[in-house]
């Protein structure tokens, strides 16, 4: 216990911080993919695939690109104004955006609120990295990444509780971001480097992107950079395709009828429908695993070199979420999950291991900050897989449309998806249950699994072969 009494206080304030904005990001954000393309009887926006796949890829892409930008505006007007601003965009955004039904208004809405979380990112690292010390950063980064998946996995279990109205999934998202401004008044300026004051933001940025340009001619790190961008482009698929995968194919009748005998609150307050589990709620098993078995995987790796682990970790991952899309059964479902965890905990924390072990010493921290460049690719890759792929080969409501036409139905104009898809069943005497299963015989949106595996195995093997060249080369060296 002696340790946590070395920690000042605004490290601790700090994991709260984080503890609330996780919070509020994944409690709208494991939302996001099913408001987007979910039916308008059911409080969606109806957008195609292709348009969701544009939005949370480019979208989220770009928050992960900013905070090189505006690390530096942090580090010139101060932590606590930065973060009063941060809380300021993100509230207000969580506020407008469901007010926007557009695929315009709300990319920009979306925009806005990644400056909020752009602006927060490198803040909050930061304030970590400077309230520890060499003997208290492991157990002191352990703190805050547990605050992290305690975020992630709560946020979304509070705000499928008022998912009934799709508007109350931001707003409870931007109550609990407020409660950030309370906890600033908590929040001590840690010491910050040294600015120039006679140099102007535009100066300081044209020396970041100078910098970048010195990383460039790193081929060695670009190229691991680049491999890595294939694990993020794999990884985002639970938050951009599986939500929408689970809802429109899988069958969670089996876990309703269990929680609704042993857990009736959890079938009460996590079903959209009789019979019928939210898909975030199975989506969202995938933190909870990493709560529970973090520790005990941690343990197994500790030990293995950042590239073993990581080339494992890639691997089972791969397998794990190519395996969620194979079929219709959720308990097959919920077993995926885990194993695709179970990769994500040995590989995802070694990359940062990784690059903080291969960057020069002088250049340790530029190295760290360039480390979003595979975040930010992986995002906007994961983005196109999730859009106009997933909806060329898996979509429900294409497939429908495409089944309707080959039979020659014909169906009104102005229906909701749900509504469109219960009138062709009705025309062929089946039931929606049936047609989807016919759907799913007939069309094989199963297939998707192919693309994801190829693209996490592609890059486990890459990782390999990277791994066999930069150790022949430091042993000729």
């Amino acid at each position: 216990m002696s340790v946590f009494s070395k920690f000042p206080r605004t490290f601790w304030v700090a994991n709260l911080i984080e503890l609330f904005e996780r919070w509020a990001w994944y409690g709208f954000f494991m939302l996001f993919a099913n408001y987007l393309t979910g039916s308008s009887d059911l409080g969606g926006l109806e957008f195609s695939q292709s348009q969701k796949g544009i939005l949370m890829g480019v979208g989220t892409g770009i928050l992960y690109f900013l905070p090189v930008l505006t690390g530096a505006i942090a580090d010139r007007y101060g932590y606590k104004r930065v973060l009063f601003l941060a809380f300021i965009i993100y509230t207000s955004a969580f506020l407008l955006l469901p007010m926007f039904s557009t695929f315009t208004g709300v990319f920009l809405m979306y925009l806005y609120l990644a400056l909020g979380a752009a602006l927060f990112k490198p803040v909050i690292s930061a304030t970590i990295a400077k309230t520890t010390t060499d003997e208290t950063s492991s157990i002191g980064f352990g703190i805050f990444y547990m605050m992290v998946n305690i975020g992630a996995f709560f946020g979304p279990m509070v705000t499928l509780l008022f998912k009934g109205t799709s508007h109350l999934i931001f707003y409870v998202s931007a109550g609990i971001i407020a409660l950030n401004f309370i906890l600033l008044f908590f929040y001590n300026e840690p010491p910050r480097g040294e600015v120039k004051r006679e140099e102007s933001i535009w100066q300081t940025f044209g020396g970041i992107f100078r910098n970048m340009a010195s990383i460039v001619k790193d081929v060695k790190f670009v190229v691991f950079l680049l491999i890595v961008a294939g694990f993020w482009t794999m990884y985002n698929q639970l938050f951009f395709t599986l939500p929408v995968f689970i809802s429109q194919w899988v069958d969670t009748g089996v876990l309703y009828r269990f929680f609704d005998t042993y857990i009736p609150f959890i079938s009460a307050n996590y079903s959209p429908a009789p019979g019928v589990l939210d898909a975030e709620f199975i989506t969202n098993m995938d933190a909870l695993y990493i709560i529970l078995f973090q520790i005990i995987v941690s343990s197994i790796v500790m030990k293995m070199k950042p590239l073993k682990s990581m080339m494992s970790g890639f691997l089972v991952c791969a397998i794990g979420m190519a395996l969620t899309l194979v079929s219709q059964n959720v308990l097959f479902t919920l077993v995926a999950i885990l194993i695709f965890a179970l990769g994500e905990m040995a590989g995802s924390p070694k990359i940062t291991e990784y690059i903080g072990r291969i960057a020069p010493p002088d250049k340790k921290a530029l190295y760290m900050g360039y480390s979003f460049i595979p975040v930010f690719l992986g995002n906007v890759f994961a983005g196109f897989i999730s859009g106009i792929v997933y909806q060329n080969m898996s979509d429900k409501v294409m497939l429908t449309e495409r089944f309707a036409a080959e039979k020659g139905l014909q169906i009104i104009d102005g229906l909701s998806t749900n509504a469109y898809f219960e009138e062709v069943a009705k025309q062929v005497s089946l039931t929606p249950q049936e047609l989807t299963n016919l759907l799913w015989d007939t069309y094989e949106p199963s297939k998707l699994w192919m693309v994801i595996l190829a693209i996490g195995v592609g890059a486990a093997l890459l990782l390999f072969l990277y791994d066999r060249i930069t150790s022949k080369m430091e042993t000729k060296a």
